[in-house]
C-alpha cells in the first residue's frame, strides 16, 4: 500500500484491497537474441540476426558481412542470453574435439537466422522447431535457403541444404513437434524440436546417441552424470563451438514455486529447466551427459524462462519490474525419440501428384478441408496428424509412401472399392509408385 500511494498518488481509502503486488509468473517476456525485447511469453534463444553477431570483426558464421551491415552492427551491444552466476563458458576443449564432427550451424541468409543443430544420423540433424518456424504469428524461416555446416568443415565451406529444397519439397523432409509454437501459458516448449533430412550425407562420423533420461533423473542430486551444453553462442567464441560446463537441473513439483512454474507449461513432464550458460544462436544445441558411448543427448536447448513482478490496480498493470531469469529451458528426448525412428525409416512423397493423392484421401476420410493443390504446408501436416491420431499412431505429420498406402486403403475400404498395395516397397524421393489393385 505504501508503495502504491508513493508511486501513483492514490488515497488509501480508495485503493485499499485493490492495489496489489503480485508475482506474475504467467507474465513472461520473450527476448530474441541479444538486445531485442519483443513480447510476453517464453524467452527463446532464437536464431539471431547476423548483424548482431559481429560488432568488431563483422564476420559472421558464413563469412564477412557486407559494409551496410557493419554500420548496423556497430550500434549493437552483445549480451549473453542467460548466464547464471559467473560466466563459465569456454571454447570447446581439445578433449571434446570429436564433437566438431557432430555439431554444426544452421544458417539461412535471407532471414539471417542462425541456430545450432546436431547430427543424429548420417543425413539427419536435430534442432529446435522455432529455428525453422519461429513462433506463433511470425513468418517462418525460408526452408529452401537453410543450410547445415559442421564445425569441422570450416567457415568457408558451403553448407548442405535440406533434401528436396532444389525442387520445392524441403518441408516434406522436416519432422517437427510444432509449426505454431506458443510462448504464452500454456507454453508448449516441449514441442520445440525438429528433425531435418539433408540433401547429402554430411555426418560421416555418425550421430550423437539419444538416451532416455527423465527430467527427474537429471535433477537427482545423486546423479553422477551431470548435463552440459555445447553449441554456438552469438556473444561468445567468435563462431567456434562453445562449451558450457556441467550445470544443475531444477526439479519441478518439489516446491510450491516449482509447481507454479510447471503449470505454465503444456507438458512439464518432458521439460528440462537447467542453468547451463547460453547465448544467442544456442537454440537447437544438444544437452549432453557422458555415458558408456561418450557424450549422449538427453535433450535440446530451446530457451530461457523468465519471471517478472507487476503492480496492479483493479486488474490494470500499473508498473512492470525487471524480469529475472529462472532457468534455461530444454526439451527432453522423451518428447521425440520415437518420432526419430519413424523419420529415419520414412520414404517421403515429394511430387505434387503424390501430395494431391494424400490430400484427396484425407478429404475423403474427413480429416482435411480445402483445395487439392499438391502443396505440403501446415494445414496438410495437421490433417495427417489427425489421421495418425485416429489410428492411434505417433503423430508425425509426414507425407510418406506408407501414409499414402494406409490412407487409400482406409478410403477404399470405406467406399467398398477394392483395396490396393504399392507396386514397390522402395519409393524414390520425388516419386510415388502407382497403386495397383490388391491381390484377392
Amino acid at each position: 500500500m505504501k508503495q502504491c500511494r508513493a508511486q501513483f498518488g492514490c488515497r488509501a481509502a480508495r485503493v485499499r484491497d485493490r492495489c496489489e503486488r503480485v508475482q506474475a509468473i504467467a507474465k513472461l517476456q520473450m527476448k530474441f537474441g541479444p538486445g531485442r525485447l519483443i513480447r510476453q511469453g517464453i524467452c527463446l534463444a532464437l536464431p539471431v540476426s547476423i548483424l548482431a553477431f559481429t560488432p568488431v570483426s563483422a564476420a559472421g558464421p558464413a563469412g564477412p558481412v557486407p559494409a551496410v551491415q557493419k554500420r548496423d552492427t556497430a550500434n549493437r551491444i552483445l549480451q549473453p542470453v542467460a548466464v547464471f552466476g559467473a560466466d563459465d563458458r569456454t571454447i570447446l576443449p581439445a578433449r571434446m574435439k570429436a564433437l566438431e564432427e557432430k555439431i554444426g550451424v544452421l544458417y539461412e541468409p535471407k532471414s539471417r537466422s542462425v541456430c545450432t543443430a546436431f547430427c543424429v544420423g548420417e543425413t539427419i540433424v536435430a534442432t529446435a522447431a522455432h529455428c525453422l518456424f519461429r513462433t506463433r504469428g511470425e513468418r517462418p524461416v525460408p526452408l529452401a535457403g537453410l543450410t547445415f555446416r559442421l564445425s569441422s568443415m570450416g567457415k568457408r565451406a558451403p553448407g548442405i541444404r535440406i533434401a528436396g529444397a532444389a525442387h520445392g519439397a524441403a518441408a516434406q523432409n522436416v519432422m517437427t513437434g510444432t509449426t505454431d509454437l506458443s510462448t504464452r501459458p500454456p507454453i508448449d516448449a516441449t514441442r520445440d524440436w525438429a528433425f531435418l533430412r539433408l540433401a547429402s550425407p554430411v555426418c560421416h562420423k555418425g550421430g550423437l546417441p539419444l538416451v532416455r533420461r527423465t527430467p527427474a533423473e537429471l535433477s537427482a542430486k545423486e546423479d553422477a552424470r551431470p548435463i552440459y551444453q555445447v553449441g554456438y553462442h552469438g556473444d561468445f567464441g567468435s563462431w567456434r563451438l562453445t562449451y558450457s560446463p556441467p550445470c544443475s537441473v531444477r526439479r519441478l513439483g518439489a516446491s510450491k514455486d516449482g509447481r507454479i512454474i510447471a503449470g505454465d507449461f503444456a507438458d512439464a513432464g518432458a521439460l528440462i529447466l537447467h542453468t547451463c550458460d547460453t547465448g544467442g544462436a544456442s537454440s537447437g544445441s544438444p544437452l549432453l551427459a557422458d555415458g558408456p558411448r561418450g557424450p549422449e543427448v538427453v535433450g535440446i536447448n530451446v530457451g530461457t524462462y523468465l519471471q517478472s513482478r507487476v503492480l496492479t490496480q483493479q486488474g490494470e498493470v500499473l508498473h512492470r519490474y525487471r524480469s529475472d531469469a529462472v532457468a534455461n529451458t530444454g526439451v527432453s528426448t522423451l518428447a521425440f525419440m520415437d518420432q526419430k525412428h519413424v523419420f529415419e525409416n520414412s520414404q517421403v512423397v515429394a511430387t505434387r501428384d503424390g501430395i494431391r493423392r494424400i490430400q484427396r484421401a484425407l478429404i475423403a476420410a474427413g480429416h482435411l478441408r480445402g483445395n487439392v493443390d499438391g502443396q505440403y504446408g501446415p494445414a496438410l501436416r495437421t490433417a495427417i496428424e489427425r489421421f495418425e491420431a485416429a489410428e492411434r499412431r505417433p503423430r508425425t505429420g509426414l507425407a510418406s509412401a506408407e501414409l499414402l498406402r494406409r490412407l487409400e486403403s482406409v478410403v477404399s475400404a470405406g467406399s467398398g472399392r477394392a483395396g490396393y498395395e504399392p507396386s514397390s516397397d522402395q519409393v524414390e524421393t520425388g516419386s510415388v509408385p502407382t497403386p495397383r489393385p490388391a491381390r484377392p
